[in-house]
């Protein structure tokens, strides 16, 4: 389940480890393991460990961020203009 809170202006998505686990089909204890060791950031709220990096959950949740939109776009671009009269004389054929 990914849960939203308002933080001051700022709306932040995030999950707990629990539900990682679960999406990652891993057992809790790993993905704790990983907060510890740094490999997963993660902020103890209360009682409960909330992992609030949103380029995880959007991977996570198949959602891509502008980010990586600018990202795929510059590629492609680069990609083309490497490529493009290799790609025109492969269409023809």
């Amino acid at each position: 389940m990914l849960h939203i809170y308002r933080k001051e202006t700022i709306i932040m998505k995030y999950i707990t480890i629990p539900e990682l686990a679960k999406i990652l089909n891993v057992n809790r204890s790993t993905v704790f393991k990983w907060v510890k060791s740094g490999k997963i950031d993660a902020t103890k709220v209360g009682g409960t460990w909330i992992i609030d990096n949103p380029e995880l959950i959007a991977r996570l949740y198949g959602k891509i961020t502008e980010k990586q939109k600018e990202d795929i776009k510059t590629i492609v671009k680069e990609t083309v203009e490497q490529y493009g009269e290799l790609f025109k004389r492969l269409s023809k054929e």
